[in-house]
């Protein structure tokens, strides 16, 4: 029995390597790309055992959840952490990270998630990362939910460790991932004695076995699937142009804080500046006298396909997210979420 998904031929080193140069080309960089055999979270926590340790002192923004797992791999890690924590309605600014700069000078790596999914916020991750420049501190970045719906751009804004997923904006697979890396990170890297080596998390592993080695072989097979759902994600985004999928995204992030407001019924948005929303997800706070979590299960008992969801832990209660990123960008969805949530109000 055939299948057009199963008995591929082989993917070949040279078509890996072509599509993370695809991947490259989207990120505008010059810097090395590796394409992970995973979800995000494998290039997120391998660069932090990588490239911290002991010796290190780091500055870890917390604009939502994940910047809070980030704290928690880096003191795993033996580094000396401070958190830079701000309210989940706003983004961080410059000021407030040299502030922290002032505080504790001997900070050394900075942490940071460009855009929250979770809580809706996005972070001004150019100003930010001039700020990291002034200090000489290593920049990590987390862009995986802002990747294809807002710009990324590790080289002009100073990132050394910049980790994409293409499960959001991309429209593209969950099983894959890629991580720019400059050459500041790679001895950073070398020089960390904890680095991991050996291990499925280890990205000086990908660089000797790979990059380093001309990317003629590859170590181990890769995840034939997802890297071919990769490269037609990047195939339709490179044809249409980045800038067009990012308009799309704005534009759907602002029909819904705009249609929320005059939806009525007490939902507002829950980032209370434009500026600071972010274009892939728009969090809505609901009235007091409503439970976030009650009134998304009756949007969708009527309709299970939204793209909704209540906000995690403790913002159950008090926030629903609309998911407006890939395919759902579009004012179709805008609409069937914002209705289906006005007949769950009752207005």
């Amino acid at each position: 029995m055939t299948h057009p998904f199963l008995d591929l031929p082989p993917l070949s080193a040279e078509h890996f390597a072509a599509i993370e140069d695809g991947v490259a080309r989207l990120l505008d960089t010059r810097q090395d790309v590796l394409i992970t055999q995973g979800e995000a979270l494998l290039p997120l926590e391998g660069a932090i055992r990588a490239a911290a340790g002991p010796g290190t002192v780091a500055l870890n923004v917390i604009t939502g959840p994940y910047g809070q797992t980030f704290g928690n791999w880096l003191r795993d890690a033996g580094a000396t952490v401070y958190d830079l924590s701000v309210p989940f309605h706003t983004a961080v600014t410059a000021d407030q990270v040299r502030e922290a700069f002032a505080e504790h000078p001997e900070i050394d790596f900075v942490s940071l998630v460009h855009a929250e999914a979770a809580t809706g916020n996005t972070n001004p991750v150019a100003e930010i990362g001039e700020a990291v420049r002034e200090q000489g501190a290593l920049f990590y970045l987390d862009a995986v939910a802002s990747v294809g719906a807002e710009p990324v751009l590790p080289d002009a804004w100073g990132v050394d460790l910049c980790v994409i997923g293409a499960q959001k904006a991309m429209g593209g697979p969950a099983g894959v991932s890629a991580i720019s890396v400059s050459e500041r990170a790679w001895a950073r890297m070398t020089a960390n004695p904890n680095a991991p080596r050996r291990s499925y998390l280890s990205l000086l592993d990908w660089k000797e076995r790979w990059t380093d080695a001309g990317r003629a072989v590859l170590p181990h097979a890769p995840a034939q699937l997802e890297m071919l759902a990769l490269e037609a994600c990047l195939e339709r985004i490179e044809s249409v142009g980045p800038a067009v999928v990012m308009d799309r995204h704005r534009s759907a992030a602002l029909a819904t804080r705009a249609g929320a407001v005059a939806l009525g019924g007490g939902l507002e948005p829950y980032v209370h500046e434009e500026k600071d929303a972010a274009p892939v997800a728009t969090t809505l706070r609901v009235p007091s006298s409503v439970v976030a979590s009650e009134l998304v299960a009756r949007a969708l008992a009527e309709d299970p396909t939204l793209p909704i969801a209540a906000g995690g832990g403790a913002l159950a209660e008090e926030m629903i997210r609309v998911n407006h990123y890939g395919a759902d960008a579009s004012p179709e969805t805008v609409q069937r979420c914002l209705a289906a949530v006005g007949a769950a109000l009752g207005v």
